[in-house]
């Protein structure tokens, strides 16, 4: 394995660390993406009895905020208890979009290495048939072994490059799709906590 990164030449050494990150980011975001991570299960319960009757602390509001990204987005509607309704969705919408945004955390860094790491191999591959064609023109053909290096440093930077961008671009697709599930399911979530205030707010008049 360390004999064909030796071969492959120096332009081994960003692609081997674009590996590294993507992989890092792929773990990373694989364990944050985790539906009950993002969405508890017993939160929207929690929320539920609350909001029947049970007292709305600072507290309790403060740890449904800290708990996820769900928790953050419905303490910010449940914070807002003195203003309107409407008011009310408003901070909700903007909690949603910074959620959103924490959910896409490492995506485009996962993303530009899904482009530049076929480009760093095309590069090695120029580079490879850049040194063989400097053999050919100072020493000839001469014997085919010479020229190894060169064609060997080209043909393994391309696979090398193909090798990281191919599970970069799958699995940022598959974590854009499951950012878009989890952000419309919050959002399911959200307007279901509307509703229930709305229902509270006109079972009190």
């Amino acid at each position: 394995m360390l004999e064909t990164l030796y071969a492959g030449g120096w332009v081994m050494i960003p692609i081997v660390a674009c590996s590294v990150v993507a992989l890092a980011i792929i773990l990373e975001r694989g364990w944050a993406l985790r539906e009950n991570q993002v969405m508890p299960a017993d939160l929207m319960k929690q929320v539920r009895r609350w909001l029947g009757g049970e007292a709305m602390s600072l507290e309790r509001l403060e740890a449904v905020g800290d708990s996820c990204e769900l928790g953050r987005v419905l303490a910010a509607g449940l914070g807002q208890h003195c203003n309107t309704l409407e008011e009310r969705k408003t901070a909700i919408e903007d909690a949603g979009r910074r959620a959103a945004v924490e959910l896409e955390h490492f995506l485009a860094t996962l993303g530009t290495i899904a482009m530049i790491a076929p480009l760093l191999g095309l590069f090695g591959t120029v580079w490879g048939l850049i040194v063989v064609f400097d053999q050919i023109t100072m020493s000839g053909i001469g014997q085919p072994a010479d020229l190894a290096g060169g064609i060997a440093q080209a043909l393994i930077t391309t696979a090398a490059g193909l090798a990281v961008a191919i599970p970069a671009v799958i699995f940022h697709r598959h974590f854009q799709r499951r950012i878009s599930v989890l952000t419309a399911r919050m959002e399911a979530l959200a307007h279901q906590l509307l509703d229930m205030m709305r229902q509270k707010e006109q079972s009190l008049l």
